[in-house]
């Protein structure tokens, strides 16, 4: 009959004698049958029912077909599954009787589909379908092109035809053994096993130069193993010989294929033959694809689709199957396989076994490695971190004990937790003197208020701050300190407190009020001395020098000779003494003493802009008359330099001169719009910047000189307010006054 179909069995079927078969077989067919009607085919009325005829066995595939038609078709399914593998399938009256047996045993079930598996089967259900089951759709599978060419299309049968891929087997079994030179050919003698050969032998002649041809046919028995035993080295086996109902109880296929086997490499176009007992493969068709697609036409046929209308498909993909126990046998490279193919039963790596537990250890060791490796790049950066701050600690200590200020640091609460060496000899020989709350008592009662303000202060807003106080010495003297401190931060950039280095200013005080008193000294001297030469030569020369004008005149009215020379001299005597009036002015005012500042620089003003040819502007505001007469003088001293240096330098010939009080204090500006120049490199090259910050600094002022170059310069002094009596502008002593003189 038909051949065994590669559907992954791997094990025999069960085996029975001929002389049991022919006893048995017509009453265990009947048994069966009813058995597998008997109680699902009334279960449910609308059930649907499938036969599946298969030449032997039921394969595993079958599963892969009975899920498919249960996707397509809702509601129950019942399967009826029948297996007529025997040699005497053949035989008229054995089918004539199995055909019987299917009558009875199917005569009270309505069929919806028959399917058939191999052309025998299909050639059997086509011959007795009138009297098995009349009028069923047939849809059939595993049915190779040689077999189904030249039929013609019957009706109520479609199927699908699979290729059997006897030419890409050869090829593949040549190109694994290049140095093949036989081909032995093992197969029954059967009519599906005749055909097998015959197509075998076609396939072959495209070879008949290269290797030649044995054949070893007939069933299992010992002396065919004797025949393949005899078969010449380099050759290699094609097996097809199918398991039967024959004397296999003792002596079957699988015998014959494990010698064979052992010696030979083994080829078949069946997955059960090819890849089992030893053999090394073939080339196979994809048999869950199949059988999915027989399953979807046998599902539109009992949904009421006539098999006429579904056209037979034909499949012509394969794919090259080996196994890697035989390859390893018979040392065969993977890479010597044609790209594709699939390789069974090769044993997990231990990559593929483990890989979840290797992946994981993988993952755990690299994880630990990161750790370590961190930890010890953090042990190092510490430790490198902690030798770096030992070093500039150690360099922080010898900087701060070798420097002549006093240097301590405090914490975020104010408390002292460090002093230098020379802070702890300052305030004497105790190693903890100082610390914590302790500096307190070495500041003088009337500065420690606001030496605490200040830090209190400070700690909060932590900014930077300065103080001056008085701290005590060792000898219980008090010395002067100027202290600055500065906020510092932890490595986290938390405020840790303050650092502070504070120096002994005490000579620096006693050496400025002694400068100061010179300074005071030398300003009065020199004014005494202007005011010496003033009254010399307003007094003395200015009056001889008028009646020398007088005598000259009444000289010039009385003479009757050259009265124009006589007049000349006039004018130059006129001259001199308004010069020497002039320079009177300059050296002291007689207006200052009499009149006031305002009327001093008002009229300095007029005499300076005549003589030098200039435009001021003067302007005053309620500026008292009684000022100090030292405070009087340092604005007109200054007026004085001032305007001296903006005719000098400035290029132009417009000037402004200001006086004012404003509640407590009088400012004097003047202003020019002139040249400008670098006031900090004025002071450098110059005294007369020098003199008027001197002068202004003695009557406890300020000066300020705001200048660049090409926009003018402004020069302002600010002097505190206070009048002659002892009152302030507070107090009332002031009239509003104000006036504006230009002069020309």
């Amino acid at each position: 009959m038909g051949i065994f179909r590669g559907t992954g069995q791997r094990n025999s079927l069960r085996r029975f004698s001929a002389r049991a078969l022919g006893r048995y077989l017509y009453l265990i067919l009947c048994i069966l049958l009813c058995v597998l009607i008997g109680p699902d085919a009334t279960s449910q009325p609308n059930a649907k029912n499938v036969l599946v005829l298969y030449p032997y066995g039921e394969p595993p595939s079958f599963a892969v077909l009975k899920s498919t038609m249960q996707a397509h078709i809702p509601g129950q399914i019942n399967f009826y599954t029948t297996s007529m593998s025997n040699r005497r399938f053949e035989e008229e009256d054995y089918q004539e009787s199995l055909a019987e047996t299917f009558r009875r045993g199917y005569s009270g079930i309505k069929l919806d589909v028959v399917i058939a598996s191999t052309y025998p089967v299909l050639q059997f259900a086509v011959r007795y379908r009138n009297k098995m089951f009349p009028g069923v759709p047939i849809v059939f599978f595993d049915v190779y092109p040689n077999e189904w060419e030249g039929q013609k299309i019957l009706p109520g049968v479609t199927g699908v035809v699979v290729p059997l891929a006897m030419h890409e087997t050869i090829d593949l079994a040549l190109h694994l053994h290049p140095d093949t030179s036989t081909v032995a050919v093992i197969t029954g003698t059967s009519e599906w096993e005749r055909y097998w050969l015959e197509l075998a032998h076609s396939e072959l002649l495209r070879y008949r130069d290269k290797v030649r041809e044995i054949d070893i046919l007939g069933l299992p028995a010992p002396q065919m193993l004797e025949r393949i035993a005899a078969l010449p080295p380099h050759t290699v086996v094609l097996f097809q010989l199918a398991p039967h109902d024959s004397n296999e109880a003792t002596f079957g296929y699988v015998e014959v294929l494990s010698a064979a086997a052992q010696r030979l490499p083994i080829y078949s176009v069946y997955p059960g033959l090819g890849l089992t007992h030893g053999g090394i493969g073939g080339a196979y068709r994809d048999i869950p694809k199949d059988v999915k697609l027989t399953g979807e036409m046998a599902a539109r046929v009992v949904s009421g689709e006539r098999p006429e209308n579904i056209p037979i498909v034909r499949d012509s993909s394969v794919q090259v199957e080996v196994d890697w126990r035989a390859l390893q046998h018979w040392h065969i490279r993977e890479s010597a396989l044609p790209p594709g193919s699939l390789i069974l039963d090769r044993p997990p790596t231990i990559w593929e076994q483990y890989r979840k537990y290797l992946l994981a250890s993988i993952a755990l060791i690299v994880a630990q490695t990161l750790l370590i490796i961190g930890l010890l790049w953090q042990r190092a950066r510490k430790r490198k971190a902690e030798a770096v701050m030992r070093e500039s600690e150690e360099r922080f200590r010898v900087m701060a004990d070798s420097t002549p200020s006093l240097v301590w640091m405090c914490d975020s609460h104010g408390k002292v937790t460090y002093l230098n060496e020379r802070r702890i000899a300052f305030t004497g020989p105790e190693p903890t003197a100082g610390y914590g709350d302790s500096w307190i008592a070495y500041i003088h009662p009337d500065d420690m208020q606001n030496v605490l303000d200040a830090l209190f202060k400070a700690l909060k807003e932590r900014r930077p701050f300065s103080k001056e106080y008085r701290l005590r010495r060792s000898d219980g003297v008090y010395r002067r300190m100027f202290d600055v401190a500065s906020p510092r931060m932890n490595g986290d950039g938390s405020f840790a407190g303050f650092i502070g280095s504070a120096i002994d200013v005490t000579d620096q005080k006693l050496a400025q009020q002694t400068l100061e008193k010179v300074s005071g000294r030398l300003i009065e001297a020199q004014e005494q001395e202007r005011g010496r030469i003033a009254r010399e030569l307003h007094d003395d020369i200015c009056q001889r020098l008028a009646l020398l004008s007088m005598e000259i005149e009444q000289a010039n009215r009385n003479a009757n000779g050259s009265s124009k020379n006589l007049e000349e001299i006039r004018k130059h005597c006129s001259e001199i003494a308004g010069d020497v009036q002039s320079l009177s002015h300059q050296l002291h005012s007689s207006k200052l003493d009499y009149l006031g500042v305002v009327a001093a620089i008002r009229g300095f003003c007029s005499e300076f802009s005549k003589q030098h040819d200039v435009n001021i502007e003067f302007m005053d505001r309620n500026v008292p008359g009684n000022l100090p007469k030292e405070v009087s003088l340092c604005l007109f001293r200054v007026a004085q330099e001032a305007l001296h240096n903006a005719v000098k330098y400035s290029g132009v010939s417009q000037f402004s001169v200001k006086i004012s009080s404003i509640v407590d204090e009088v400012r004097l500006e003047v202003r020019d719009a002139g040249a400008g120049f670098e006031a900090e490199e004025a002071k450098s090259r110059g005294l007369g910047l020098v003199s008027m910050q001197e002068r202004v600094h003695l009557v406890h002022g300020r000066l300020s000189v705001e200048s660049q170059p090409g926009k003018g310069t402004v020069v302002l002094a600010i002097v505190p307010l206070v009048v002659q009596n002892g009152e302030s502008l507070e107090d009332g002593a002031l009239n509003e006054t104000s006036s504006v003189t230009r002069m020309a």
